[in-house]
């Protein structure tokens, strides 16, 4: 009987809660040091790195949008060092095709004279893969990519071939230079977590970016945690309790920015809204941020903050209400003024 209480007790409710507790706090240190050795390396962008070390954490994907030269390569190469993740680069355009991302079969002939087949493996098969101008790729090549991305393996010639764990995929785009680039379609930019946008540096970060980058020896990041690390951060992400309001601040929000028939101000101008994938994404994204901010359980403040990243590549207004100059950020701050 004392056995069977002792096993009861271990299994109990409050047992559970105290194991996340801890495990949350030994895992605050690992991600502080980690966004620490970014910083020294990634110079006045500390809100894109922690919304990138949110994606992460939170087992997603994301794409990141920024003109060239704002170290969006700098800060992927960084991230992959920084935790201890295999990472690749692979640069899109025109010509590229699935075969170069996924991989191919080449005929090999044994010593023997026996011909098989042997599959040699892409650059997808990376844990970190970053995705340099992703709307430069043809939508097949893209649509290979955010299938490997949605399924987390590939198939070549009737062959499954799984991806390594953890598998995550940062994108970019540039938003200017729209020329020979193909814009992914609305149902492949929902498989991105997050969309951050990469803004310019302030004067003094850029000051600090020529006097650390420009001379005879750079400084290199060094690894903060291991792939193991990451995944067991990702699994405790899944396990922090969120509260009721946040639950509610979530669905008021995500279901506030779809079409409505009624007269609304705001619904009126949306031609097409979020589907439950972005509620799905906010409950993992403000659980991961709240460990970045060093904290064990999310706040309605971490559902306002994340909105935009969130919602950001989910919506689309209609012609009318771009014809008004409205645009997608700002009816995303006008629903989230209706949180509270």
């Amino acid at each position: 009987m004392a056995a069977q209480a002792r096993a009861s007790e271990s299994n109990s409710p409050i047992d559970l809660d105290t194991g996340i507790v801890e495990a949350a706090e030994a895992a605050l240190g690992a991600i502080s040091a980690a966004r620490k050795e970014i910083g020294q390396v990634i110079f006045g962008q500390q809100q894109v790195v922690d919304l990138s070390l949110v994606t992460l954490l939170a087992g997603g994907h994301g794409l990141l949008v920024g003109v060239p030269g704002l170290a969006k390569t700098r800060l992927v190469e960084a991230m992959g060092t920084v935790l201890g993740l295999a990472a690749r680069r692979v640069q899109f355009t025109p010509d590229l095709m699935p075969s170069d991302i996924l991989g191919s079969e080449v005929l090999d002939e044994s010593s023997d004279g026996k011909r098989h087949f042997r599959f040699i493996k892409g650059p997808v098969f990376a844990q970190l893969l970053m995705a340099d101008e992703i709307n430069r790729a043809s939508p097949r090549t893209q649509s290979a990519l955010l299938q490997a991305m949605q399924e987390h393996h590939v198939t070549v010639a009737g062959e499954r071939y799984d991806l390594p764990a953890p598998f995550h995929v940062l994108a970019t785009q540039n938003p200017i230079e729209q020329e020979g680039t193909y814009p992914l379609p609305e149902a492949q930019l929902d498989r991105f977590l997050l969309e951050i946008d990469v803004g310019y540096p302030d004067r003094d970060a850029e000051r600090r970016i020529l006097l650390e980058t420009t001379g005879a020896s750079e400084r290199k990041p060094e690894a903060a945690m291991t792939a193991e690390t990451l995944m067991s951060v990702q699994r405790l992400v899944r396990r922090l309790p969120v509260g009721e309001a946040v639950v509610d601040a979530i669905l008021d929000l995500v279901r506030s920015a779809r079409p409505s028939d009624s007269n609304d101000a705001i619904t009126g101008k949306l031609a097409w809204g979020p589907g439950p994938r972005a509620s799905q994404s906010l409950t993992l994204a403000v659980r991961a941020r709240a460990l970045v901010e060093g904290r064990l359980a999310p706040s309605v403040d971490d559902v306002a903050a994340l909105a935009l990243p969130v919602l950001k590549h989910r919506i689309a207004l209609t012609f009318a209400a771009r014809a008004d100059g409205e645009t997608v950020e700002g009816v995303i701050g006008k629903l989230v003024e209706r949180l509270g």
